[in-house]
């Protein structure tokens, strides 16, 4: 790292604004300072956000084809560009800087930060095929003159918004590709960077900035929750990452896309959850385990289609425990570290000591502590290593889909498997990101795509953090930003 302490400022219109406020991030490991970050109040943000229009018209005037290029070239720069901080500033860091604070203030090992990176690489440079499938393959040169012609028919996309903004987490460095395809769709941005985690947001737009884009594209606002609100109603659509119980207030709004727990899920068929579940023991804990357990798309939830006479849950998430037994506490810098250390230890404890509590509840038994203590460990889900503290793989086992665990997700891996009669397994899932599939069964695959529950949908042994970047996730970000409209040419 730089021997000086870097200043993150804000961002106002691409444009560096350092305020009195700072907010000092600090290494999980030790405690030391490692940077400073402005604080934005919320009538700054709205200030310049009355400057919206101006900053859509100027990002209108570059064709999406040298929008794209930008973007093949900010990806190139950001998977090993040595960037400027921000906009003018003297502190360049290359990708192994931006790694080393990711790690340092979010606790995200750096094996896990250079697997991010690269997801973030591979949409930035592949950005032609993120926006095909959102688009549906639209001729994008439309939204150069606002109307063209596509299959022999006249179309028009009417943009609905001069900006987009996004209220960003914490969690995984991998979310922000959901909000890069807003630039070569011709959207300038407005983002909140998270509390810990604003480096990814900073080196993307240093990146772009490199690149060629318009600074006027881009702002970061850091700062408190006070600044939720002044962007998410401020700005014509939004994105909101959150839990549920932050993201609640703004579901259905239409302006705002809420991305919340995901709730993801693999589903076993009757004919695999009888008698077929062994060969993808592997593939569930992959999906639990992903990551560091992170993400929205990791698996939560294992269901066991029964036919009311084999029950398979206990078994299979005996199996899981066993798969997962490997998955350690290790120092941040280990390279074979899969585990994310939390920044306060409290938090750690306290999501430990809630699953004790549901697991009160009778139905439901912990089956890695169980295989911990069979493998001569400690029985701890608690576990300390180089100077921080991480929560270890949980599979639950429920006898109950309304057990309360089913229904619970965390930000580490934890995974609640279940039997379900296969007639209401379907009914009974509840809201599912991605829903992961395995069945040769064709009546279950058929019930599997009738389901309005899930979001995203795998037929086969697929892994739930398997994406394709180019597909719909909670919601299409060009359905959010652009609808069509009926249009007609004088001839």
């Amino acid at each position: 790292m730089p021997n000086a302490l870097p200043q993150l400022p804000v961002l106002r219109l691409g444009k560096p604004y350092f305020s009195l406020e700072r907010r000092t991030l600090t290494d999980v490991r030790t405690g030391a300072p490692v940077a400073e970050m402005s604080q934005a109040i919320p009538g700054l943000v709205s200030r310049d956000l009355g400057r919206a229009a101006e900053r859509r018209r100027i990002l209108d005037a570059i064709p999406v084809a040298q929008l794209i290029e930008i973007c093949h070239r900010a990806g190139e720069l950001f998977g090993t560009g040595e960037l400027p901080l921000f906009p003018g500033s003297d502190v360049r860091f290359g990708p192994d800087d931006y790694l080393q604070h990711l790690t340092a203030t979010t606790g995200m090992p750096l094996a896990l930060g250079r697997a991010n990176l690269d997801k973030i690489v591979h949409v930035m440079t592949g950005i032609e095929g993120v926006l095909d499938g959102l688009t549906r393959g639209l001729d994008l040169s439309v939204l150069d003159g606002g109307w063209g012609e596509q299959h022999g028919r006249k179309l028009s996309y009417q943009r609905l918004t001069d900006d987009l903004g996004a209220i960003l987490p914490n969690n995984s460095p991998g979310v922000h590709n959901l909000w890069i395809p807003a630039f070569p769709l011709k959207v300038p941005l407005v983002l909140r960077p998270g509390s810990s985690e604003p480096w990814s947001p900073y080196r993307i737009v240093s990146a772009f900035l490199e690149a060629g884009a318009p600074p006027e594209a881009f702002s970061l606002y850091p700062g408190a929750h006070s600044l939720v609100p002044p962007i998410l109603v401020g700005t014509g659509r939004s994105m909101f990452f959150g839990d549920a119980s932050t993201v609640a207030g703004w579901r259905g709004t239409g302006k705002v896309q809420v991305h919340g727990p995901g709730w993801s899920k693999v589903i076993l068929g009757p004919d695999v959850a009888s008698d077929n579940w062994r060969q993808h023991v592997p593939m569930l804990a992959d999906s639990v385990a992903r990551n560091g357990g992170r993400s929205c798309i990791n698996c939560s939830g294992v269901w066991a289609a029964s036919d009311g006479q084999t029950a398979s849950a206990r078994a299979i998430g005996e199996a899981m425990a066993r798969e997962l037994l490997s998955l350690e506490a290790r120092a941040l810098d280990h390279p074979e570290a899969g585990l994310a250390a939390f920044p306060d230890p409290e938090v750690a404890r306290a999501i430990s000591d809630l699953v004790d509590s549901h697991l009160a509840t009778p139905g439901a038994v912990d089956l890695s502590m169980e295989a911990r203590i069979a493998a001569g460990k400690s029985p701890s889900r608690v576990a300390e290593a180089g100077g921080c503290t991480f929560l270890l793989p949980t599979v639950i086992h429920a006898e109950d889909p309304d057990h309360p665990l089913v229904a619970c997700e965390f930000i580490f891996p934890f995974v609640t498997v279940v039997d379900c009669p296969t007639e209401v397994l379907f009914e009974q899932i509840g809201e599912t990101l991605i829903g992961s599939v395995v069945s040769d069964d064709e009546e279950f695959l058929r019930r599997a795509l009738d389901c309005r529950h899930i979001d995203r949908l795998n037929l086969g042994a697929m892994a739930t953090y398997r994406i394709s970047w180019d597909q719909p996730h909670e919601g299409n970000l060009f359905d959010h930003l652009y609808q069509q409209r009926a249009f007609q040419l004088a001839s």
